[in-house]
């Protein structure tokens, strides 16, 4: 069995997962670590609450997988935890620093607690490592670039490796297929993969490119931030806005799709604004990569929005018939369930599926391969 945790900087999300059923044996999450009134008091009193509910001391369990946000240059792939792989890790904090110093709190807490277990960092980052040149660089000051760490990353690599795998096997297409997943949640990404690689991604150095998500502006002129910081805005103020205080909530107050649908079937003009500019640039990453791939054979909708948002999927892929992009409209609003399921029309020449994501499970069977490779060494 493998035990996988995903520490964040308020919360531990764990699930420990029978891969030879499969199946999850334990599926849980300790939230609001370190706020006041809370009984966890830090990551330690956290990761020993997790230890006691999974038994972490049994013989049954092989290895524990760690979701990490960012690898930096370096880390590209799911790797042996060692004190080497740590620092890389903590090297990379500039890149993520509100997610990087909790991944390796967990790292560190869980090492202590089993330090026979060979244990896996799984980097978010990592599936977008195969991105070409000219889709990861920059076009700025080349050293100043190399000196800082100035390119593109990529995010949600986790999520968009397992759905890319599951919609070319459901295409009959395991091998070949050519996959846009649209990861929308409060976060949101839109990803071109090819054969099982990607070869471009809407985020960036950082999750706040790309797509109009719940709080994140998504793409904005650069010189616009200049303008701000000219204007006297603190650079604090302005990345905390970006952050926090932009995308769906920053045009209209709300972050939640279905309250703002809800506003927009009301006749909300700030929710139509805010619903049309996030359906806008979601047409216009569609249609990128389309471009990008040349040859679409599926299109992907996961995550929170993307899984259980009929309205999203028709506004998003409406008019695109022309490129052979046609929904079934029973189809796509039909229930939501476990398992993919196709919402195009039969004669649409792009399979669109809604894949239900399952990062825990990637990162079991990543950390499943790693432990495997190791012990044939």
């Amino acid at each position: 069995m493998i035990l996988v945790i995903n520490s964040g900087s308020s919360s531990v999300k764990y699930q420990l997962i029978d891969l030879d059923a499969p199946e999850r044996r334990v599926t849980g999450k300790i939230e609001r670590i370190g706020e006041a009134g809370s009984d966890v008091p830090d990551h330690e009193a956290a990761l020993k609450r997790v230890a006691e509910e999974v038994a972490m001391d049994s013989g049954e369990l092989v290895a524990i997988g760690h979701r990490v946000v960012h690898g930096g240059p370096d880390l590209t792939g799911p790797v042996l935890i060692t004190d080497e792989v740590v620092q890389k890790i903590a090297e990379a904090v500039p890149l993520a620093p509100l997610h990087n110093p909790a991944n390796l709190a967990g790292i560190e807490i869980a090492r202590k607690m089993r330090p026979d277990l060979p244990q896996i960092a799984v980097f978010d980052t990592a599936f977008h490592a195969a991105m070409p040149a000219a889709a990861r660089t920059y076009a700025v000051d080349r050293e100043i670039a190399e000196r800082y760490g100035v390119r593109r990353y990529g995010f949600h690599g986790t999520s968009t490796a397992f759905v890319a795998r599951e919609a070319a096997r459901f295409a009959e297409r395991p091998a070949a297929a050519n996959v846009i997943v649209l990861h929308l949640g409060n976060g949101a990404s839109a990803t071109a993969v090819a054969a099982g690689r990607c070869v471009d991604t809407s985020m960036g150095m950082t999750p706040l490119e790309g797509l109009v998500m719940g709080t994140r502006s998504g793409d904005v002129d650069p010189g616009a931030i200049f303008h701000l910081l000219r204007a006297g805005l603190p650079a604090d103020q302005v990345e905390e806005m970006l952050n926090h205080h932009s995308g769906l909530a920053g045009l209209c107050g709300d972050n939640d799709m279905r309250r703002v649908l809800e506003r927009v079937k009301a006749g909300d003009a700030a929710a139509a604004t805010a619903y049309g500019v996030y359906c806008h640039r979601l047409r216009r990453y569609i249609g990128a990569f389309c471009a990008v791939l040349g040859k679409v054979d599926v299109i992907a909708f996961t995550g929170g929005v993307g899984e259980n948002s009929a309205q999203v999927r028709r506004d998003a892929l409406g008019g695109l018939e022309p490129m052979g992009i046609r929904l079934d409209p029973m189809r796509n609003s039909g229930g939501a369930g476990d398992a993919p399921r196709r919402v195009s029309a039969d004669n649409s020449r792009v399979t669109v599926l809604v894949v239900p994501t399952d990062e825990e499970l990637e990162i079991a069977r990543e950390t499943s391969a790693v432990v495997a490779r190791t012990k044939s060494q």
